[in-house]
């Protein structure tokens, strides 16, 4: 994954490493808050490697992915604009096909595991928007407990 070809609008200075390349989870697990297996509604999964949670459909959609956030509290908003008191998830999509998923922090900033890459901190969704992710399309989020 070369960060200048999949992300143009991803510049040096807005966004910084967090940990290091992992085949062991992915984007939608790190925006879940899990870093042990990796998570894709694939109607074929690998069992020894994926993982879906039971009663979530499995069809590869961006639906399919907010069914799993709203099951974890969450709730449909209007964008990704920080809201105190709130946590909020982007699904990035490629013509209706989910891609990525990012979490945003209580400063504003949000968190991405890119792939089987690296886990970063990025200034906006829209450094995340290009050929690679699509753009962040559907917003859910939930109460923040103190």
């Amino acid at each position: 994954m070369s960060k200048q070809a999949d992300f143009p609008n991803l510049h040096q200075g807005e966004w910084q490493h967090v940990s290091a390349p992992s085949l062991r989870y992915n984007c939608v697990a790190f925006a879940a808050g899990r870093t042990d297996v990796w998570w894709w509604p694939d109607p074929w999964p690998d069992p020894m490697n994926d993982y879906w949670p039971a009663g979530i459909s499995r069809k590869e959609t961006v639906a399919a992915i907010a069914e799993l956030f709203r099951s974890l509290g969450y709730r449909t908003c209007r964008n990704g604009q920080l809201e105190k008191g709130f946590e909020k998830v982007a699904i990035y999509a490629i013509r209706k096909e989910p891609m990525h998923v990012a979490k945003q922090l209580e400063n504003g900033l949000w968190k991405s595991k890119l792939g089987p890459e690296e886990d970063i901190v990025h200034n906006s969704l829209e450094n995340l928007e290009g050929p690679c992710y699509g753009r962040a399309i559907r917003f859910l989020k939930r109460a923040v407990h103190a």
